[in-house]
């Protein structure tokens, strides 16, 4: 496979020595109808995810209040993101039943995180692949700010049982899109891959180097021995898992989950309308996704993690500048202002890169025949991160509430600098291509 690619004087692949018609260039808008329909379908997970991440902020005080809860108690239940518990919360009378809930719910949640980019990846053409990954992201705000909206003129066992929806079409949705051409042609099924990937890129189109390029590049992976945990840091494999773990661990560790899953705690300690400030926070969110969605595939994945970063940089600086001015007494009428200021800078240059991308990179740094492993390694360090930064939150506000976002905003640069370091730019590139140049 590599050698259908020429080096650049840096090792990194270019543009095949021999050009071949590309089944992107000829296929119709009309003759991907499937890919955008499986997309669709596959991101209802993403928006049954969000309203999961969302839920917690709205109705924590009620919970909180009506089970009896100890603040610590809710803490722990908010990390837990989930979306298959929602008719054990709905039903719930008692707290153990609360806590079944959301540890199912966090179960399907978890692989829904690593599938859904994963599916987008594979089979979305790649001139498209980071405009449709990204809508894993913005299906996931959606519910998220969805939930923010809905939860502020509905009680929490409706809202709960609201999360049945997205689940729903997504199970039905499921019957009538088609498996990954690439995880069939790796699992042996020639035909269904053929007509899987016939389907997704229309009657018309020209599937043979598309199906060709797969084929060629799953032939060599064949001849290689059974991957293990250990082989993720092989040579071969070590960059993708440093480049997909690390920007991964900069998504949470920035500070997000703190943020979102606290908005209304923050607004309030800030002096801020809590509802108003969840309210413009959602729709931000939802917007400014939609817009790094449709530009994502023009100015290319490194220019928005750059810049995305460095906005959670300001973001988190606006919001220590609030808390700290507040606590010293000083300016106290600009304090609300810095606050809500802080979080909407932050969540809208979150939304733009840090929240996409991490998902979208890793669904193109990856090999097929370690996508398994590394994925789960990914996925893994996410949910940790979700767990630390939800777990910790509070008491960092408790030791500082100005030392917590002054800490996240020291990470941010930290992740501005990896990002420059690491991250390749993988625009316009065919995953098979993305590989070669990663191991050359």
């Amino acid at each position: 496979m590599a050698s259908k690619y020429q080096e650049n004087g840096n090792g990194d692949t270019e543009k095949p020595l021999i050009v071949k018609h590309d089944a992107d260039q000829t296929a119709h808008k009309e003759e991907l109808v499937m890919v955008y329909l499986s997309t669709a379908v596959a991101v209802c997970g993403s928006y049954a995810f969000g309203t999961c991440v969302g839920y917690s902020s709205p109705t924590q005080f009620s919970i909180m209040d009506e089970l009896n809860l100890s603040y610590s108690q809710a803490m722990r239940l908010s990390s837990v993101i989930c979306s298959a518990g929602w008719l054990a919360i709905y039903l719930a009378k008692e707290p153990m039943v609360l806590y079944l809930g959301r540890v199912l719910s966090g179960y399907s949640i978890g692989i829904i995180s690593y599938v859904v980019p994963m599916f987008v990846g594979e089979i979305s053409p790649n001139k498209l692949r980071g405009a449709l990954s990204s809508t894993n992201q913005l299906s996931i705000v959606i519910g998220l700010s969805a939930v923010y909206v809905i939860g502020a003129f509905v009680g929490w066992r409706i809202l709960a049982l609201l999360g049945v929806v997205p689940c729903g079409l997504l199970f039905l949705g499921l019957f009538f899109i088609p498996e990954s051409p690439r995880w069939l042609a790796m699992n042996g099924e020639e035909e269904e891959f053929e007509a899987a990937l016939r389907k997704l890129r229309g009657k018309h189109a020209d599937i043979s180097y598309e199906r060709s390029t797969i084929q060629e590049y799953l032939t060599i992976l064949q001849t290689l021995p059974k991957v293990t945990f250990v082989n993720l840091f092989d040579r071969s494999n070590y960059r993708a898992v440093i480049i997909s773990v690390g920007l991964m661990a900069f998504q949470q560790f920035v500070g997000i989950n703190g943020i979102v899953f606290y908005s209304t705690e923050i607004f309030k300690s800030a002096g801020f309308n809590p509802s108003l400030g969840t309210i413009l926070f959602g729709i931000l969110q939802v917007g400014v996704t939609a817009g790094g969605a449709l530009l994502i595939d023009r100015t290319g994945r490194r220019p928005l993690l750059m810049m995305s970063a460095s906005g959670l940089l300001l973001g988190n600086l606006l919001i220590a500048f609030s808390f700290f001015f507040k606590a010293h007494s000083v300016a106290l009428t600009l304090v609300p202002n810095l606050a809500i200021l802080g979080v909407l800078v932050y969540i809208a240059f979150f939304s733009i890169g840090m929240g996409a991308g991490p998902w979208l990179i890793m669904s193109e740094v990856f090999p097929l025949h370690v996508k398994g492993l590394g994925g789960g390694l990914v996925t893994l360090m996410n949910w940790f991160g979700s767990w630390v930064i939800s777990y910790t939150f509070n008491f960092l506000m408790l030791w500082s509430s100005h030392g917590t976002f002054f800490l996240y905003a020291f990470v941010c640069l930290l992740a501005t600098i990896f990002i420059y370091k690491m991250i390749p730019e993988t625009k316009g590139r065919r995953l098979e291509e993305i590989h070669a140049s990663l191991n050359s």
